[in-house]
């Protein structure tokens, strides 16, 4: 994947939108995916969950890898 706007980042942000987190691990971020999944899970009890799953599909979108693999 290239950085933010490539197709991998928009196919990522799509996951996100359905599952929290899904978009993360498409992208290889397992541990990231896991936070955002468990917390959106929490906060859905408080019905906040929605501002973890708004910020699970901006950081699937926006994320840049910290180096480009040849």
């Amino acid at each position: 994947m290239s950085g933010q706007g490539s197709a991998g980042n928009v196919i990522a942000a799509l996951c996100s939108v359905f599952i929290p987190g899904l978009g993360q691990l498409t992208q290889g971020r397992l541990g990231m995916a896991i936070v955002q999944f468990c917390l959106a899970a929490i906060l859905w009890f408080f019905l906040l969950g929605w501002l973890i799953h708004l910020w699970s599909v901006i950081d699937a979108a926006t994320w840049k890898p910290k180096f480009e693999s040849v």
